[in-house]
């Protein structure tokens, strides 16, 4: 089953703007709808197309890079008979699909291009591809375009929805309150999307109208194969990022989310699992939000990534993940779609969050300090929990997972720096409203920032 991806458009700029003179990488984490998206584009933009599924050809095909590269004339009319098809020039396109099974063909793409009869669109895990290009030579004719989970506006598309979220940035743009029937209506929707997730594998389950019992299966069976890839690493290292993406719900459940170095073992440290977090997070199975020890818009400058966050790179995995199947997990899943959950949901609302914020292009930051608030004799701590830039300023982020309106952090932040804001938004379940010059805006509209 095909879902419409924003990302379409994206490949569609790289074909017009590339004419035939760069390949295509697609990046992005396992299951999230790399292969399909490339052979749709592969459909309905090029007159004919060839797949070669690294985790499938035969010897031949590899031995056919290996030796006849040299010799373009050769390579391809082995390849065809290989594969019993021929294509027609520069109206067709080759897809790397399993690139990373097989790096050598990645390392050909250099000399694929120079030959220039046709396009080439390469996909695979992006554990894997970090792990396997060692002794290539990475092209420089390859243009990278990152793959994130579907995102919510993808999700009603996938329902059949293509209404709701033009009328969601409307009332975005415009600051203009929902009403109450209507936000009620959609939040209940995002719900569906924190339970069911972004990844293509849950939503068809999802939308064909299966139980949330199987659902929750097919997410546990993608947490699966993550563990294993990520174990084939530790094997691999003396780290152990299996290790580190495991206890991501127990790092989230504490109450400022800081990842906590003794949740792995008694006496590890930053330095003997940076590499591990590092891969995990450049893997874009996890999200990690960086503290900054000054807001500044040059925020990378000031990041002390020593003392970080790490989100799920999914939400509806880290769900499955806190759930844990069961018998129970059916009407989990429905308490939690229809807000009858007692549990503390902050930790779900922050990772949806981070995981909207990382897809619209946004690097994640945190910041905390401390402030003697006024009448007080103590020096407190507050935590700011997202910034990102806007027009050149600070934007400074509060998530809530209720309608609480509460902004000291927001007041004091202000107060103790002398720096020019651009926005403050408290992201949280009511409708949206501008109070006090904060917006506050709900969850699902996170995605507009």
């Amino acid at each position: 089953m095909y879902f419409k991806r924003k990302i379409y458009g994206q490949m569609l700029e790289w074909k017009k703007k590339s004419d035939g003179k760069s390949a295509l990488l697609i990046e992005g984490a396992r299951r999230i709808g790399k292969s399909t998206t490339a052979e749709e584009f592969a459909k309905n933009e090029y007159d004919d197309y060839m797949i070669l599924d690294f985790a499938l050809e035969p010897k031949e095909i590899r031995t056919n890079f290996e030796d006849n590269l040299g010799d373009p004339e050769t390579f391809f009319r082995n390849l065809f008979v290989l594969k019993g098809k021929d294509l027609p020039k520069r109206r067709a396109v080759i897809i790397f699909d399993e690139v990373q099974l097989f790096p050598v063909a990645r390392q050909a793409i250099k000399y694929l291009v120079a030959d220039g009869r046709y396009d080439y669109i390469e996909t695979g895990s992006l554990i894997s591809i970090k792990r396997n290009v060692k002794n290539i030579l990475i092209p420089s004719e390859e243009e990278k375009l990152k793959m994130y989970p579907m995102d919510f506006e993808e999700f009603l598309w996938a329902k059949g929805n293509s209404v709701t979220m033009p009328i969601i940035r409307d009332a975005f743009e415009n600051r203009r309150p929902l009403g109450d029937s209507v936000h009620r209506k959609i939040m209940q929707l995002f719900r569906e999307y924190i339970a069911v997730g972004g990844m293509p594998q849950a939503v068809a389950a999802y939308v064909n109208g299966e139980s949330f019992t199987a659902i929750d299966h097919v997410k546990q069976g993608i947490l699966s194969l993550y563990e294993d890839d990520l174990k084939k690493y530790d094997n691999e290292e003396t780290e152990k990022a299996s290790l580190v993406f495991r206890t991501i719900p127990k790092q989230l459940s504490g109450h400022e989310m800081h990842f906590t170095f003794s949740e792995l073992s008694v006496n590890a440290r930053y330095i003997n699992y940076v590499k591990s977090v590092e891969f995990v997070s450049e893997s874009m199975i996890g999200n990690l939000c960086a503290n900054i020890t000054m807001p500044d818009v040059f925020m990378e400058l000031y990041a002390d990534r020593s003392n970080f966050k790490l989100y799920m790179g999914d939400t509806g995995l880290l769900v499955s993940q806190l759930i844990r199947s069961g018998e129970e997990s059916e009407e989990i899943y429905k308490a939690l779609i229809f807000d009858k959950l007692s549990s503390n949901l902050g930790m779900v609302f922050e990772n949806v969050t981070a995981q909207m914020l990382k897809a619209n292009g946004h690097e994640l930051y945190f910041h905390e300090y401390k402030y003697t608030p006024e009448g007080s004799k103590k020096e407190k701590q507050y935590e700011i929990d997202f910034l990102i830039v806007k027009n050149k300023k600070i934007c400074p982020i509060e998530v809530k997972s209720s309608g609480y309106l509460s902004h000291k952090s927001f007041d004091y932040f202000i107060k103790k720096y002398p720096i020019r804001v651009q926005d403050r938004y408290i992201i949280y379940t009511k409708d949206l409203r501008f109070e006090d010059g904060i917006t506050y805006i709900p969850a699902y509209m996170t995605g507009l920032l």
